[in-house]
Parts: structure tokens; sequence; C-alpha cells
């Protein structure tokens, strides 16, 4: 034999002895264990109940449903916030669509109206 097969074999029986040790160290099943418990059947299920109605602790808020809150705005206020939002030409335009991230002038909304609207006076707008 030359030394790379000597080294060679010397370290497979190396990783087999290791391995025998391993599986020396292994549990052994004791089989199925009889059910101590010091609670009777009430106790238990009235503790069930309980955890129930507590809900899971550990889901996220996301899976719990709705969660109420108090808004800060009125109903109002937040339709004329939907509907200037939804009638702005400008609103989904994103810079990043752009050569450079810059949106060419053609695009951009000036910051100062002079339109007049339907049955209003001609007023300035932002």
């Amino acid at each position: 034999m030359n030394t790379k097969q000597r080294i060679a074999s010397s370290a497979f029986a190396a990783a087999f002895a290791l391995l025998g040790a391993a599986a020396a160290h292994a549990e052994a099943y004791d089989g199925v264990h009889a059910i101590t418990s010091s609670a009777s059947r009430a106790d238990v299920n009235a503790e069930a109940v309980a955890a129930t109605r507590e809900g899971n602790t550990y889901s996220d808020t996301a899976a719990e449903g709705a969660v109420a809150f108090k808004s800060t705005l009125d109903r109002n206020a937040v339709r004329e916030q939907a509907v200037a939002a939804a009638n702005n030409p400008l609103q989904s335009l994103d810079r990043r669509a752009f050569y450079r991230d810059e949106v060419p002038a053609a695009y951009k909304k000036p910051s100062v109206s002079f339109t007049q609207q339907a049955g209003l006076p001609g007023t300035a707008r932002p």
C-alpha cells in the first residue's frame, strides 16, 4: 500500500469509530409512559376554556381579524382626500421610472394652477 491509501484507510477507520461512539450514546426507547397527572378532568377542562377565551398569544395580529381603532379624521375629510387623489393624473407617477430618477418637466405639476372649476369663479388653487 502506498501512503495515500494508508491515510485514506486510517481516516475511514477513524470516522467509522466516531460513528460507533455516537451510536453508543443513543437514547433507549422505554415505551409509552402512563399518565401521571394531579389535575382532575374538570380542572383541565376549565383551564382549556379559559385559554380559549384568551386567544392565541403567539399569533400575529393579522390572524386575529379586524382591530378597532379611533380615527382622527372625519368621514368627509377622508372622502375629499380620496377624490383628490383619484383625480390627480400624477398620483401614480414614480420618479424611479425615469432616466436618472428625474421626472421630466412635462410631467411635473405646476405649483399654482389658475384653471377655472365648473361653477366656480377663477381662483388660484395649489
